[in-house]
């Protein structure tokens, strides 16, 4: 963390480069002047409230269907900390650090509103935690997105109050209590309504849409790469991606798919050799014509997704809270719907789209398709399988995403005694949608990899500039063809050559940025 520069909270919505670059990168975190002032003047009005004897929810009652019952003056200390002790009730393998991590600015960015009525030393303490690369260790099962990430969030507070288990910077478990002194945190000690305030948010269903988001921006330029690499080897045609052909639809996606596919191919001696009176073929199979219809429409379902996210960065998010006119109101803002709807949008859009590159990667593999190449690609073929069995790969990805776009946010199930009787299931949305995506990774991957071993059996015939230079690339880490060699790390390296970004680099610095 060390020279990088700090991300402000509390001087208006986090931006989703932010969240990545605190998330993924370590940036520091600072709590802005005016978050400060808004915190301490909410604080204040609990502070009021608490010496009273109305009952008022999170402050002196029960929480979810334990609402009314009233809770003494004497007791309301001991009701934050078992809130938060109960709660942290999740279960199931660890969350992702860089996960954990994004939920903890996300909290207290709505801490930081000055809407939650807790304090500024807690506020700090969340700071602290992510300054010096403490992460609380969170289950991945617990949260039914509503009334928030309750068991998530409380696996967080826990850490902070100095219980439970974390993983210190640099990656070791070790004891909350112990890691917090190590690093010279004092652990919290929730007041009344901070209980509450700490776990009532939809911020690891956030954290997770916008992680998710930076890496489809990368993997949708990434799966129009595929496709070009794919439309030479082949022998196909651009001839479908003019233009003034894509503008008679004019879905902005879809232009700025084919944009891309059109610079990609730009100057390719292997589809100039068959673009000649003789060329018979007059249209190509769906798979390679209509990629900026399906990739578009998966880069118009990002834009939305982008539109949802910026909205919840922009929100406060707690039940009860402190309005701008010092009332303490119950709402219901904590419901993931808005999020979760989303994250399963999102999941179907992923699935067809490594649907599609399969099916493109198919095509090389079948003589009856491939124009002339060999079997499978093979070197010899029934000596040798080829990419016979990385399609193989492929297809029980793609057979996977297809389940895991499932939607999650269809699946209410009622809890607290029915006082929770309708709930988002955002957070099971956020976990499938991770893994959809480092799915889709893999698919484009062995795309790549299929369709640059093509492309050398092409050969005299050259490649675009373009994909020439992400074929080189690649052969800088992966040998051409060849007899059968071990599958395998092949296409490891393929897959992180693609979602390193390393392949569209390569792209473009030939095109230029590509959109």
């Amino acid at each position: 963390m060390d020279g990088m520069t700090p991300v402000e909270v509390g001087t208006g919505a986090l931006s989703p480069e932010q969240v990545v670059a605190v998330a993924r990168a370590g940036a520091p975190v600072t709590l802005s002047a005016a978050a400060r002032a808004a915190i301490a003047a909410s604080r204040a009005v609990i502070d009021t409230l608490a010496a009273d004897d109305v009952p008022r929810y999170g402050i002196s009652t029960g929480f979810g269907a334990l609402a009314t019952t009233h809770i003494p003056a004497g007791r309301r200390a001991a009701l934050q900390r078992s809130l938060i002790r109960s709660h942290a009730a999740g279960t199931g393998a660890e969350v992702e650090r860089e996960v954990v991590r994004a939920l903890l600015l996300l909290r207290l960015s709505t801490l930081a509103t000055g809407r939650t009525g807790i304090s500024p030393a807690t506020a700090g303490t969340y700071a602290a935690l992510l300054n010096a690369g403490i992460t609380p260790v969170v289950p991945e099962y617990g949260s039914l997105g509503c009334s928030g990430d309750l068991a998530p969030l409380a696996a967080c507070a826990l850490a902070a109050m100095g219980e439970g288990t974390v993983r210190d910077a640099g990656g070791d478990l070790r004891p909350a209590a112990e890691a917090l002194a190590a690093a010279g945190i004092a652990p919290l000690a929730p007041a009344e309504k901070e209980g509450l305030a700490l776990i009532n948010g939809t911020d690891g269903m956030l954290g997770m849409l916008v992680l998710a988001l930076a890496d489809l921006r990368l993997l949708l330029r990434t799966a129009d790469l595929a496709a070009a690499m794919s439309v030479e080897g082949l022998l196909g045609t651009d001839a479908a991606y003019a233009a003034d052909l894509q503008a008679l639809r004019p879905h902005p996606g879809q232009a700025a798919s084919a944009a891309n596919l059109r610079a990609l191919l730009a100057g390719s001696g292997v589809m100039a050799s068959h673009r000649g009176p003789g060329c018979t073929r007059v249209q190509d199979a769906y798979s390679l014509r209509c990629a900026p219809q399906v990739h578009g429409a998966a880069r118009d379902t990002v834009a939305h997704a982008e539109l949802v996210a910026g909205r919840e960065l922009a929100a406060a998010v707690d039940n009860p809270v402190v309005t701008a006119d010092g009332r303490v109101e119950s709402n219901g803002n904590f419901h993931g719907a808005p999020v979760g709807y989303v994250l399963d949008f999102l999941a179907i859009a992923v699935a067809d789209l490594a649907s599609m590159s399969e099916r493109r990667t198919d095509r090389f593999l079948d003589p009856a398709r491939n124009q002339g190449l060999p079997p499978f690609l093979a070197d010899d073929p029934g000596v040798d399988s080829g990419h016979m069995i990385a399609q193989y790969t492929q297809a029980s990805i793609v057979s996977e995403l297809k389940r895991l776009a499932v939607p999650a946010s269809v699946d209410s199930i009622p809890s607290s005694a029915m006082q929770e009787d309708h709930v988002s299931m955002g957070w099971s949305a956020a976990r499938k949608l991770r893994r959809a995506v480092d799915g889709l990774g893999r698919v484009l991957a062995v795309e790549i990899l299929t369709a640059a071993r093509a492309l050398d059996l092409r050969a005299p015939l050259t490649p675009a500039p373009a994909t020439a230079a992400v074929l080189a690339g690649l052969r800088s880490r992966v040998p051409g063809p060849g007899p059968d060699r071990h599958l395998a790390p092949e296409i490891d390296h393929a897959v992180r050559y693609a979602v390193s970004g390393a392949a569209l680099a390569a792209a473009e610095s030939v095109t230029g940025p590509l959109q």
